[in-house]
């Protein structure tokens, strides 16, 4: 069974120096979404934006290792070869990202 997802809206509740982005759910009613947008713009001093927001965020969480056994080599896999046509989609994609 899979999760309740609910269809959600990027809002910006940053004030021109830099973008503060949240979701907010789409089920609500109007007027518990603007009692919603209030109360983060109250309140969004408290929330971390960026890692720098947490000075004393333990490194272990943020970052990832690999623990590998050094008496085992690395495995290089055979490159995949795409469709032309599905790679040409790709980088137009990762283009439109960037």
């Amino acid at each position: 069974m899979r999760p309740h997802q609910e269809e959600t809206k990027l809002v910006d509740l940053g004030t021109g120096s830099g973008k503060k982005e949240v979701k907010v759910g789409t089920g609500m009613t109007a007027s518990i979404r603007k009692e919603l947008m209030v109360l983060l713009k109250d309140y969004q001093d408290i929330f971390a934006w960026s890692y720098q927001d947490m000075p004393s965020l333990s490194s272990d969480i943020v970052q990832h290792r690999l623990h590998l056994n050094p008496e085992c080599s690395s495995v290089k896999q055979k490159l995949r070869r795409m469709k032309p046509e599905t790679s040409l989609k790709i980088k137009k994609r990762s283009k439109e990202t960037i």
